[in-house]
């Protein structure tokens, strides 16, 4: 490998939006919005497996169907997601926490508002990680890394304390 290869691939590993590019991101873009449209239709559905399985069962709801293609959906973005820019850790962990604090457990409104604060969370830090140590720049992943495992513990204490 050349230095530039290894040096994309480093920057990879640890997370970032620099080598990112306009090709990869729209077609990450098209992947993600048809996902969201998607996982839309199924919100319905996860709202009522929140309830139970059995109960979701009751209600004509196709249990294993719906957690099944929740699934695919899942693995699809994010994979989509990490070809793109790397691996960027917390994001996915943090942010359908808070808007479940802060909007409710309602999967109409999780879905799209978790995408749209994840996405706002890594602009956000990328932006920090660019000028923080400018003209170098810290890892997207370690930033985030840095940021939502304290964030993350303190939701799992939290959590800890409502049982």
């Amino acid at each position: 490998s050349t230095d530039e290869q290894l040096r994309n691939l480093q920057l990879w590993l640890m997370g970032s939006l620099g080598s990112t590019r306009w090709p990869v991101a729209m077609a990450t873009c098209a992947v993600v919005a048809v996902a969201l449209l998607i996982a839309q239709r199924l919100a319905q559905p996860l709202n009522a497996i929140a309830l139970g399985e059995a109960q979701a069962s009751l209600m004509g709801v196709g249990v294993e169907r719906t957690k099944r293609l929740a699934v695919v959906l899942a693995a699809l973005v994010v994979g989509c997601i990490t070809a793109g820019c790397g691996m960027v850790g917390f994001i996915g962990l943090v942010a359908p926490h808070w808007v479940r604090m802060l909007a409710g457990p309602d999967h109409r409104v999780v879905l799209p508002a978790s995408a749209l604060l994840g996405a706002a969370m890594v602009v956000f830090a990328d932006a920090f990680a660019r000028t923080v140590v400018a003209p170098a720049e810290l890892p997207l992943g370690v930033l985030t890394a840095l940021v939502g495992v304290p964030l993350f513990l303190a939701m799992l204490r939290q959590f800890r304390r409502q049982l």
